[in-house]
């Protein structure tokens, strides 16, 4: 029988290596190798095809099965991430960085849960109970039928889940949970693999519905392999800047509902608020108009979005001028400051340059390059924008303006909050929508043109 071996796994990436080194084959990560012990011997006594096991159900295409039964927590922007409610035998993963408010959001969704009917457990490897009731007295919850446990022994926890059947339970964080079948410490890439795979598998047996709670690295990905994003059904992050009162919870995986849904909350002294209409909490700090701005509509999941862009352009005293951009990828700001010096011939040769999305914001599409390079025309113009017109539209590298997605849904709601006029591709919709005049622009030099009298 062949000997079993130690194996080294990266905690970055997953891949498993024969030996250790400084740096992952797969993923390039440095120092991310983690030595794991030998698998059970108890696991290769007999061969899979001699065990007889059961025989599993086969159904066609054609078979129908019943709507998936789901549970409104009345957090209406948790409800909206989540595809509809929470769903039965469900693994849910929320990663977000230290202090950002991932355990007050989840004990305010545990007490509007458990009021909602549902047998709730908080299960709490990182405080202790005292501590939990002490949030919860702060945000007025002590009257929710949640019940609390401060233990990190993963044989412990499973034990009870068999014998109280709850239909939900919350792990506050799967990176403090041991499991004495594994020899590493927490936290290791054999203890949260192990750990996510038996509260998943409870999930699954027992029909109970799972939150687990992650870490995340200073990259912002979630602690430890990445095979545990792939053992459970939803994967949120929540995200937010530590000045801003924000929050935005974001789904990146969801089996039962839309990818990149997103809800929005706001940090108060009582809690976690929900934002039922975060365009206009975006822009409502937005002043007169100004040289640097432009409100760009966007599309984050089903729901439009208005933020603003802010861009600020000043001589370099450096011979290496900054660019430096919050909230949106640099790589994008790169390739639009190119594309205007080539195709437009505006330089931006000896000109720091920085860019940041008001309100904490993370824009992500490529229909923002239209409102990035407004922005920072008008900056370094020093022309403001006309303030009541909103931009929207992806530039490729000949100057090309493309159509995006959602065009109508994006100029209502802007219409909704007040503006009248958009910039937007040739191509998409030709006429206004809900009074809104729309001039569409065939490139960057059109549009370079006709707003700013340059081409």
């Amino acid at each position: 029988m062949a000997r079993a071996t130690t194996t080294f796994t990266c905690s970055a990436c997953g891949a498993v290596h024969t030996k250790w080194s400084g740096q992952c084959d797969a993923c390039g990560a440095w120092n991310s190798i983690i030595e794991e012990g030998p698998l059970s011997a108890a696991a290769g006594k007999q061969s899979l095809g001699a065990a007889r096991g059961r025989a599993i159900t086969l159904t066609d295409l054609s078979t129908q099965d019943p709507p998936l039964p789901r549970t409104a927590s009345g957090m209406a922007e948790l409800d909206r991430v989540l595809g509809g409610g929470l769903v039965p035998a469900s693994a849910v993963l929320v990663g977000g960085d230290p202090g950002i408010g991932k355990s007050t959001l989840l004990l305010q969704a545990a007490a509007q849960f458990a009021n909602a009917g549902l047998k709730t457990f908080y299960i709490s490897g990182e405080e202790a109970a005292a501590q939990i009731r002490m949030r919860a007295d702060r945000l007025g919850l002590t009257g929710a039928k949640v019940q609390l446990a401060a233990e990190t022994v993963l044989r412990d926890i499973l034990t009870t889940l068999d014998a109280e059947r709850p239909d939900l339970v919350i792990v506050d964080s799967i990176q403090t949970m041991w499991s004495d079948s594994v020899e590493s410490a927490p936290g290791s890439v054999s203890q949260v693999r192990a750990a996510a795979h038996e509260l998943t598998a409870f999930a699954k047996r027992r029909g109970s519905a799972v939150i687990l709670v992650g870490h995340v690295t200073k990259d912002g990905q979630i602690a430890g392999p990445r095979v545990v994003e792939h053992m459970v059904d939803t994967v949120l992050y929540f995200e937010g800047e530590r000045g801003h009162q924000f929050r935005i919870l974001r789904a990146v995986k969801n089996r039962f509902g839309p990818a990149d849904e997103i809800g929005v909350f706001e940090m108060t002294g009582a809690g976690l608020a929900e934002v039922s209409n975060p365009s206009a909490l975006f822009l409502s700090e937005r002043g007169a108009p100004a040289p640097g701005s432009a409100v760009f509509a966007g599309i984050e999941g089903t729901r439009p979005v208005l933020v603003e862009f802010q861009a600020l352009v000043a001589p370099s005293p450096h011979s290496q001028p900054r660019r430096s951009v919050v909230g949106w990828d640099s790589g994008r700001l790169a390739m639009i400051l190119a594309v205007l010096e080539a195709r437009c011939g505006i330089p931006f040769t000896g000109l720091d340059v920085y860019l940041n999305v008001a309100g904490g914001m993370k824009i992500s599409e490529p229909a923002a390059d239209l409102a990035a390079a407004a922005a920072l025309l008008s900056a370094r113009e020093d022309a403001a924008l006309p303030p009541e017109c909103v931009v929207f539209g992806e530039i490729s590298l000949s100057g090309a303006l493309r159509p995006v997605v959602q065009t109508e849904n994006r100029l209502k709601e802007a219409a909704k909050l007040g503006f009248t006029s958009a910039i937007a591709p040739a191509g998409g919709k030709p006429g206004g929508d809900g009074g809104m005049a729309v001039k569409p622009m065939a490139d960057l030099t059109a549009f370079v043109g006709e707003v700013f009298g340059a081409g």
